[in-house]
């Protein structure tokens, strides 16, 4: 019997309608995982303030950035599966689900339910409840309701693993050629500052105050894993501290998130006279998305023409980089 491999991200709307993300949106949001509220709470915000408004400007969005084929995140998470099924050969069976929409985590289970064992890969290299959290927890709710249930692995978060550190070093390479930068920023996805304070971290980093070295009193911490991320990809390039900065994007709402925010940085960067050309990678997106091709590669390239800055490069996630699908390949292997 085969091993199946499951790959799980965050999910997309289907279509780039206004009804198609507005279903996304009400069930993305409606996670008490992701809004993390008491559930009266949680559902006047989304449906007095979030459903009303933000479909439009989600939408707009979208658009922008729709491929021929689908939206980039399936897309790329698709070319994905492809590709590792390619390089783990015929005793392995490679399934793709999105925690939201399509492709749904239960079809994909359906697919594996010939496998022997099922590994489990959540494509985020960093912990978060809203994201691996809510996928493991999605996967565990599934299988109790099966007669007969597998054995199954959940790979753990992987932001400092080497085989990882070293695709995205030779993406920011590969990306930067023929380019001299001034900066390099690191942006991660942001959370709302209550979700670090929830995780049990026991380091307090007020503000924008950088993340210590991983230990045990900050180790499931995000901020933290995020920080770790940096640094390593940071080294790998031979990059000193005053050569990179780590942000964070994509708040919503007025609750307080994690600092430094990635628009907030721009305009104090744009004051900086040794700061003209820079460059920004997102190592909290294995998959080219929203929040990177639109959010970073359009809004903030704008952002930063406005304040006088010069170029702004979007370097691309792994998406279906040999580099990546080699190193899952052996940790599915490993596992």
């Amino acid at each position: 019997m085969k091993t199946g491999v499951l790959l799980v991200n965050l999910g997309t709307p289907e279509q780039p309608t206004l009804r198609s993300v507005r279903r996304y949106l009400r069930v993305f949001l409606a996670d008490k995982r992701v809004v993390d509220l008491p559930l009266i709470i949680r559902y006047i915000l989304l449906y007095a303030f979030i459903l009303p408004f933000r479909p439009k400007q989600s939408l707009a969005a979208y658009q922008k950035i729709w491929m021929a084929e689908g939206s980039p995140l399936l897309v790329y998470s698709q070319r994905m599966q492809a590709q590792l099924a390619r390089d783990l050969g015929s005793a392995y069976q490679v399934s793709l689900a999105m925690r939201y929409e399509s492709p749904s985590m239960e079809e994909a289970l359906d697919a594996l339910s010939g496998c022997a064992r099922i590994i489990v890969m959540p494509l985020f290299p960093q912990y978060a409840s809203a994201t691996t959290g809510s996928i493991v927890e999605k996967l565990y709710t599934l299988l109790q309701k099966r007669a007969y249930i597998p054995s199954v692995h959940v790979l753990p978060e992987f932001y400092d693993d080497q085989g990882f550190i070293d695709a995205y070093a030779k993406r920011v390479e590969t990306a930067l050629a023929n380019q001299v930068i001034d900066r390099l920023i690191f942006s991660f996805h942001g959370l709302p500052v209550r979700h670090i304070t929830q995780s049990g971290c026991q380091v307090r980093c007020a503000g924008e105050t950088p993340c210590p070295a991983m230990s045990q009193k900050n180790a499931p911490c995000y901020r933290a894993q995020c920080y770790a991320s940096a640094r390593a990809i940071a080294d790998k390039l031979g990059l000193s501290e005053g050569d990179y900065q780590v942000a964070f994007q994509s708040r919503l709402g007025k609750t307080p998130w994690i600092e430094p925010y990635t628009d907030g940085l721009l305009p104090r960067l744009a004051k900086d006279p040794a700061v003209r050309d820079i460059a920004v990678v997102c190592p909290s997106f294995v998959a080219d998305c929203l929040e990177t091709l639109e959010e970073i590669g359009m809004a903030l390239q704008e952002q930063w023409h406005e304040l006088g800055g010069g170029a702004c490069i979007l370097v691309p996630c792994l998406n279906e980089d040999p580099a990546w699908i080699a190193y899952v390949a052996d940790r599915v292997r490993n596992a």
